[in-house]
């Protein structure tokens, strides 16, 4: 293919969209050598796509977004990252050495994670692979899994059946990411199974915390795990849409936007 060389980086960014949906996938290498530009630049154009949920990044390359399930926590992952870093970083102020909590298996979740690796004598819960990974080797925290299936799509463990040994633990506060805040559906997920999970564990915290960006207001899945009345505090960003955030607050729930 003959190279195309002196383009704005934002024309040929919209040039790998376009590539990517007719062929369903591209790759760094043959980006590189497509657009006459080093694979350094093209893994830059496509992270900076991934992030504005134009692409999702694959090993070697990328894909259109809507090739995958939303259910996807690779996609999800990829989606508004700075927001995510901001309200993971104002949830994990929130919690003290010592403290028991949970974090459910959003991206968000992984976002805070990452915030409470200087806490110490920390227990965190959580069926979240990709958090209890996240965490490996932080002498500081103790990580408890309770049992179940392995969902794939989130890269979970799923099932109640495993969440009896958590009713003898003081849990403070859940940390909770969700498809969407509505009312009156409350905070709701696309997956019934752990949607099941996260209703019981909302029930076993002293405090619920909902940590979501502004693109989840307004929206429902599937399968709602926490009622309106039960969520304590809401973490979200700045371009939250201030009707619901008004409405919300009308309701009786804290909102902290960072």
């Amino acid at each position: 293919m003959e190279a195309i060389k002196e383009l704005f980086p934002e024309e040929r960014r919209m040039q790998i969209v376009q590539q990517a949906s007719r062929q369903g996938r591209v790759s760094v290498a043959d980006l590189s050598q497509s657009f006459g530009v080093s694979e350094v630049t093209i893994r830059g154009d496509l992270q900076n796509l991934a992030e504005r949920g134009l692409l999702l990044r694959t090993h070697g390359g990328a894909v259109p977004a809507n090739r995958l399930p939303e259910l996807s926590f690779t996609l999800r992952r990829q989606r508004q990252v700075a927001q995510k870093d901001r309200i993971g970083a104002a949830a994990a102020a929130r919690v003290a050495n010592g403290d028991a909590i949970f974090l459910d298996t959003s991206s968000t979740a992984v976002a805070l994670a990452r915030h409470l690796r200087r806490h110490r004598d920390l227990t965190i819960i959580t069926n979240s692979l990709p958090v209890a990974e996240s965490l490996l080797d932080v002498p500081g925290v103790t990580v408890v899994m309770p049992g179940g299936t392995l969902q794939r799509e989130t890269i979970s463990l799923v099932g109640v059946d495993g969440l009896e040994m958590l009713r003898k633990l003081n849990i403070q506060c859940g940390f909770f990411g969700a498809h969407g805040l509505s009312d009156p559906e409350g905070l709701t997920d696309v997956s019934a199974a752990e949607a099941e999970v996260k209703r019981q564990v909302v029930a076993m915290c002293r405090e619920v915390v909902g940590i979501i960006d502004a693109t989840k207001w307004g929206r429902a899945g599937l399968a709602s795990f926490a009622r309106l009345d039960e969520i304590d505090l809401v973490i979200t960003d700045p371009q939250a849409p201030a009707e619901q955030v008004e409405h919300m607050m009308q309701m009786g729930i804290k909102i902290m936007q960072v």
